[in-house]
């Protein structure tokens, strides 16, 4: 009886007669003899995961030292089976390659700054041996494939972490079979309820596509045979999380969506390829705009077909690949089909194929932890349009790129210089977004100043703000350090940390050695430039005065702190015990906000902002009643909340709402009250009352609700 060992080994002899079987089947005697005795989680015997993953590395097409490096990837991790012993019984390739796989299974994906470092070594990874990634692309499939004996939260931690890191990387690769996997399997964990409606919409469908398809192909395949065109006609359904992102995006149901069947077409040769689009839009009407040519302009991962969106005999859209047998395989494997069917990838190519790896590592050296995760997410993940220089050069962009990141993509110089842009002969702004097929032309001049500020809302690409960022770096460091010393004092005094960073040298100290920086001054150039943000700077003072306060209290213990006057709300009233002290409903104060009390008569002290209309038009018979009250700075060691009031003025637009409460939820802010209505002319007014920790995170909020697209302004309520 055939061991799971045997069918592998038949498998390796059909996809690669000259793989070296005894070595591939010594691996397999290793990596059992250091797993004994371990499980899964299933309850399967551990060996069965290294085959299984050794078993889609075969299907991939790789060489026999990836197969090894497959079956022995977890025993530097989980057995005594170390690098030295593989290195002696299989070579220092296999070696290399268990060792790089296993630095990757060590990367965890949590706090934005070690999910930088994360995707950093793996782009390291992949820049040295791509085969690395791609036996870590297979380790993942199959874990992904036996989710579900996990725990529910693993298996939600797990399938996030599939669908932002590893699936882009798969599709990145070109490994279009893998990706698809890898979406749909995380999809089924991560929303069951929209998975589960779309495979049981597919299922109501199913005889109806396979009929509609069939027709399809026959039609076409008669036409190209009457052509003495030779082919080869497949067609599908298209997976499932293809759909879901279009009845997201759509707003609409499976039975709603029309275009998801796509018939693929393999000719011989590239000019088959556009006689074949001719005759299907002879047979069909295409649909304007649903016509993209990857053979002239590839994307970035090497894919080429033509791709156009047609209307069946029913009424029906569909879409229709066309592509060379060669075209195919890259399409399917992509970067693993150098090895499938070249067996292995030549210097000159690799060194071509894997230059954006290197460049995203070098323009990425000095980027803070969020940025760099934004930017990766870009840069490497995200879709693209392809736009041409005047010379009719192609130049590919990520989608929602701006004239300014084209520039920028050109040269620092051009970008630097920049003063406006012509789009297909007309004159742009700077933040048109960039659409297929665009003729882009920038206007340059001697005499400007370099690049704005602003520039660095409205660009996409790290590249261009990594280079915006370094001019402002260099040109203008007095201006940085003032706006940095403004920018860092206004946080500081509404976070109630000003004087704790400015008096206490230690914890200013611990600050800028947190950071990298020799003085106070480098830090406010930082600031200012864009080289760190506030908030980082913010959460590393409140750390530091926290563990300063903790060591004080050991050092201490049966020290009395002083007294003085103050109120379990958070509030000290000057001269005053611990009285009942309330906030004003009608200017909602938070702290960082400048305030005043007001001695009530039987209701203890209300506290305003000091801006307050209330406080402005008082009468001058209660001037006395007037008291000073301030902030209890103690209170930034408790996460308390306080209630306050925006208006948020807005046109008419559908979705606003959604939209904004979808910022709020995504800042985990409580919201107590919401509503809204619609004024004439197509304005409208959106009133919230939220809890927020202080002015500080209120600023934050505002300035994202600004951003979304019909925000007019959002001001503080005051009544």
């Amino acid at each position: 009886m055939k061991t799971k060992i045997d069918f592998l080994i038949d498998r390796v002899r059909k996809q690669n007669p000259s793989a070296d079987v005894e070595k591939i089947r010594l691996a397999y005697e290793c990596a059992a003899a250091a797993h004994e005795g371990q499980k899964r989680k299933n309850g399967d015997p551990y060996i069965i995961h290294p085959v299984s993953v050794a078993e889609i590395i075969v299907e991939m097409g790789l060489d026999t030292d990836s197969i090894c490096a497959g079956l022995l990837h977890d025993c530097m991790e989980d057995t005594d089976f170390q690098y030295d012993q593989i290195q002696e019984k299989f070579g220092t390739s296999v070696a290399d390659l268990v060792d790089g796989v296993t630095r990757l299974g060590r990367l965890h994906y949590s706090k934005e700054q070690e999910q930088m470092e994360d995707l950093r070594k793996m782009l390291i990874a992949m820049a040295k041996d791509i085969r690395v990634i791609l036996i870590k692309l297979a380790d993942r499939l199959h874990n992904m494939r036996t989710i579900q004996f996990m725990k529910e939260e693993k298996q939600r931690s797990k399938s996030l972490e599939t669908m932002e890191i590893y699936a882009p990387i798969a599709h990145r690769l070109g490994m279009q079979k893998i990706k698809w996997e890898l979406e749909d399997l995380s999809l089924q964990r991560l929303d069951p309820v929209g998975y589960k409606e779309i495979v049981e919409g597919l299922a109501r469908q199913q005889n109806e596509n396979e009929e509609m398809l069939e027709r399809i192909k026959q039609t076409i395949s008669k036409k190209l045979d009457d052509s003495g065109i030779k082919n080869s006609i497949s067609a599908r359904v298209k997976h499932i999380y293809s759909i879901y992102r279009k009845m997201y995006a759509q707003n609409k149901s499976i039975d709603e969506i029309y275009d998801i069947c796509a018939v693929r077409v393999i000719v011989e040769s590239v000019a088959d390829c556009y006689n074949v689009l001719g005759y299907v839009h002879d047979l069909y009407k295409p649909i304007p705009g649903r016509f993209k040519d990857y053979i002239s302009t590839p994307k970035p991962n090497g894919y080429r077909s033509l791709h156009t969106t047609v209307i069946g005999r029913s009424g029906v859209p569909f879409e229709v690949q066309i592509r060379t047998e060669e075209m195919h395989k890259m399409a399917e494997y992509g970067v693993a089909a150098h090895w499938k069917y070249k067996q292995g990838i030549d210097k000159n190519s690799s060194e071509e194929t894997y230059a954006w790896i290197r460049q995203l590592l070098e323009s990425q050296q000095d980027t803070e932890a969020e940025d760099f995760i934004k930017a990766i997410k870009v840069d490497l993940f995200s879709d693209e349009v392809f736009v041409f220089t005047p010379k009719g050069d192609v130049v590919n962009m990520p989608a929602g790129a701006t004239p300014i990141d084209f520039a920028y993509g050109i040269h620092s110089a051009v970008g630097n210089r920049m003063t406006g842009c012509k789009i297909n002969g007309h004159i742009a702004p700077i933040d048109y977004t960039l659409q297929n097929g665009d003729i882009v032309e920038i206007i340059t001049s001697k005499e400007t100043h370099g690049p704005k500020r602003d520039w660095l809302k409205m660009i996409k690409t790290s590249e261009a703000r990594n280079k915006i960022k370094q001019w402002f770096k260099k040109e203008c460091r007095e201006e940085n350090i003032e706006q940095g010393r403004e920018e860092l004092d206004r946080e500081l005094r509404s976070s109630l940390l000003y004087s704790h960073f400015m008096e206490k040298p230690e914890i200013q100290e611990n600050v800028l050695k947190k950071f990298g920086y020799p003085s106070l001054q480098e830090l406010y150039a930082a600031i200012g430039y864009g080289g760190i943000t506030v908030t980082k700077v913010l959460n590393k003072v409140k750390d530091e005065v926290i563990r300063a306060r903790k060591a004080e209290s050991e050092r201490h213990p049966l020290t009395t702190p002083p007294q003085h006057a103050k109120s379990d709300s958070g509030v000290i009233v000057e001269d005053i015990g611990n009285c009942k002290v309330k906030f004003a409903r009608c200017c909602t104060p938070i702290p960082g906000d400048d305030i005043i009390g007001y001695i009530t008569r039987g209701y203890g002290v209300s506290v305003h902002r000091k801006d307050c209309v209330n406080v402005k038009n008082s009468s001058p018979e209660d001037r006395d009643r007037w008291i000073k009250v301030s902030w209890d700075e103690n209170h930034i060691e408790v996460k308390e909340r306080f209630s306050t009031a925006l208006q948020i003025s807005t046109t008419d637009r559908m979705g606003v709402m959604n939209e904004v409460l979808q910022i709020l939820s995504n800042n985990h802010i409580n919201v107590r009250d919401f509503s809204g209505k619609t004024l004439s002319e197509g304005f409208g007014i959106i009133n919230i009352v939220i809890d927020v920790t202080g002015l500080s995170q209120l600023d934050a909020l505002t300035k994202k609700l600004r951003s979304i697209k019909g925000i007019i302004n959002v001001v503080r309520q005051s009544t």
